[in-house]
């Protein structure tokens, strides 16, 4: 060591046989080398990885929500000054589409209420325009919407496709079960399906569901690839900031006439 002037040595451990590691502390407990441990985390689905202190103890944290301390408070600010902004602004289209559910499909509710899973599992109730014929899963049960499907009316096609529908969770935003923007919520009977095909699928739910999201601005709704989507929400969740959600909303308004997966 002396002889070569080496001032930093990184140590990298086989995870599977960590038995050297006391020897090679030894060999360098007599030098003044600054001294890193590389550590083997192939294959591990780490999310804001790093290294924290516990009572003494250094310990890796490999999974954890960036939406803790300030970066939660901004976050809820914003989503509470937005919400209860729209929900004001907006009342006379809620007016209009109300008005609108009502008269073309008069034996049906104006609204429709479904159970969604959102941060750390939680299920609460999204509302939504109702857009489908009363009792549209009576006889398939809980499936999502495809192209032409025969249980959306004609004005619920365009509320779809304008995503008008999805407006009433505002009200959501503003109660704190969702955030403006997160990984879409999806309901718990799917998600039981989903979480045994898709290893690491509950890590989405470490923060609040969104009422858009990374995976929506990139076309990954509706009945396409539960594995892109995915992607979207777990670097949705990596990359997190404030401009990234501010971006995020600026495409949905974007792009919201223009989603050929909005059925």
């Amino acid at each position: 060591m002396d002889e070569f002037a080496i001032d930093q040595v990184l140590i990298a451990l086989d995870r599977d046989d960590p038995s050297d590691a006391m020897k090679a502390f030894d060999d360098l407990s007599d030098t003044t080398a600054a001294v890193r441990v590389v550590l083997d985390l192939a294959g591990l689905p780490t999310m804001r990885a790093g290294l924290e202190d516990l009572d003494g103890l250094p310990t890796l944290r490999l999974v954890e929500s960036p939406l803790i301390g300030w970066n939660l408070v901004a976050k809820r600010a914003i989503d509470l000054a937005l919400s209860a902004s729209l929900l004001v602004v907006l009342a006379p289209l809620f007016g209009v589409i109300a008005a609108a559910v009502k008269l073309t499909r008069p034996g049906g509710p104006v609204l429709y209420r479904q159970e969604r899973m959102g941060i750390n599992g939680l299920v609460y109730t999204i509302w939504k325009f109702r857009t489908m014929v009363p009792d549209a899963e009576a006889d398939t049960g809980p499936r999502w919407t495809e192209p032409q499907d025969a249980r959306v009316t004609p004005l619920g096609v365009l509320l779809r496709r304008t995503n008008l529908d999805e407006l009433p969770q505002l009200w959501n935003v503003l109660r704190g079960e969702m955030s403006l923007v997160g990984p879409r919520p999806e309901r718990p009977e799917l998600i039981a399906e989903f979480r045994r095909r898709l290893p690491g699928y509950m890590r989405r739910h470490t923060v609040k569901a969104g009422l858009t999201g990374l995976a929506q601005v990139n076309g990954w709704r509706g009945n396409t690839s539960l594995e892109r989507r995915l992607d979207c929400d777990i670097r949705y969740i990596r990359e997190w900031s404030l401009a990234l959600d501010f971006k995020i909303l600026a495409l949905t308004l974007w792009r919201s006439f223009r989603d050929p997966n909005a059925y």
